[in-house]
């Protein structure tokens, strides 16, 4: 199998990638130039690389797509899927790094140390300017997505003597006590206690610009806004406003239309120019790299081992069967391709397929999930080869 890594991994991954029969290619190219490098491809890795529908289109062979990082909105989901293509990424693996950062942005914009380190570098002794910090023992951390990494967050921020309270779609009132922490009903009710915010949501459509101006001018005057998440659930027109006429103290390390790649220019240098900022770093350390780098690897081992990739974001979660096809039969060539000839001619589809085979390996039970139920003499049929031991519908 032939595996492009678009983006840098470690050496030690790719012997291992290797050893495992891929012939690893190791190549940085930019999003627009992926088609062009994709025609024998088989496993694409990518970090911060977008894949593009017409990447996907322009490669015939592959059939998957390996995300070394949590997010997957960086790569068409719908056209991949189209095509029959797994995307699989490594969740959980860059929590502690993210939450690290977010807790490092949340001190930094209250103790206004980007700004203060500037000025000292610049021989300027301003101590009377920033020593007015508020400090965060005792105030209320308000966290949006309670995900793997908001809960890291959730329990760093109460190591630094913080309260805190937290929006999520899955978060209960039982759940939230069970944290020790608040439960908040609404986003509006989180930007109105809280006196700093953590957002911490994955990326979907629907999300685009979900913190916008509601949101923002909600939240209290001078008050703290950390994103770590995604650039595009916020709105940088609306948080630009905020800050000014609020003055809301904000740092974050993604932004709305960034660069893809490592090194590029920064357009919004006003959004800039107001707020405590990183260059999406919060995943990059290097035990958060060896990590992933050690999944994506278990990840291409179960592939090849069962065709089925460990973390597969785009497998449907509910097919369209509707009963179940039960076939006891004996282990020999050709039984369950008799099968499938006889429900073709009924005009039904499999959705699903499972074959375990017995100790022994004599006989196997397979079980088909179908989209309609055969007809009786279809069931007959099927049960008089002298190679069926059983066949049940349920």
């Amino acid at each position: 199998m032939k595996i492009l890594v678009v983006d840098k991994l470690s050496d030690a991954v790719n012997a291992q990638l290797e050893k495992l029969g891929g012939r690893v290619i190791c190549k940085s190219v930019s999003a627009e130039e992926l088609p062009q490098n994709l025609a024998d491809i088989e496993i694409l890795i990518v970090r911060s690389t977008k894949v593009t529908a017409e990447a996907i289109k322009s490669a015939p062979l592959l059939s998957l797509i390996i995300r070394a990082g949590a997010g997957v909105n960086t790569i068409d989901l719908d056209a991949a899927s189209s095509r029959g293509i797994h995307v699989a990424n490594c969740p959980g693996k860059n929590t502690a790094a993210v939450a690290e950062l977010a807790i490092g942005l949340l001190i930094a914009a209250d103790r206004m140390i980007v700004n203060a380190a500037i000025d000292l570098r610049n021989g300027k002794w301003r101590k009377k300017e920033y020593s007015k910090a508020s400090g965060l023992k005792d105030r209320t951390l308000g966290i949006i997505g309670l995900g793997s990494i908001g809960k890291a967050v959730a329990e760093r921020a109460k190591g630094l003597g913080m309260n805190v309270i937290a929006w999520s779609r899955s978060l209960t009132p039982e759940a939230a006590e069970e944290m020790k922490i608040g439960y908040c009903a609404s986003l509006p009710e989180v930007a109105e206690k809280a006196d700093a915010i953590s957002v911490h949501l994955a990326y979907a459509a629907e999300m685009k610009h979900l913190i916008g101006k509601d949101f923002l001018f909600r939240m209290k005057s001078g008050g703290i806004f950390v994103n770590t998440s995604r650039g595009e659930i916020v709105d940088s027109a609306a948080l630009k406003d905020a800050i000014k006429a609020q003055g809301l103290n904000v740092a974050a390390d993604v932004f709305e239309n960034e660069p893809a790649g490592g090194e590029a220019d920064f357009v919004d240098t006003e959004l800039a120019q107001m707020i405590t900022g990183t260059p999406h770093i919060g995943a990059s350390t290097e035990q958060a790299s060896e990590a992933i780098a050690a999944e994506v690897v278990k990840i291409v081992e179960s592939y090849k081992r069962t065709g089925r990739p460990l973390n597969t974001v785009n497998i449907s979660a509910k097919s369209s069967a509707i009963i179940n096809l039960v076939v006891r039969h004996y282990n020999c060539v050709g039984v369950l391709a008799g099968v499938l000839d006889k429900l073709r001619n009924d005009g039904i589809n499999i959705e699903e397929m499972e074959n375990l085979i017995f100790e022994g390996g004599h006989a196997a039970s397979c079980t088909l999930r179908l989209d309609a139920e055969p007809a009786p003499e279809t069931i007959k049929s099927i049960e008089q080869d002298n190679n069926i031991i059983k066949v049940l519908l349920n």
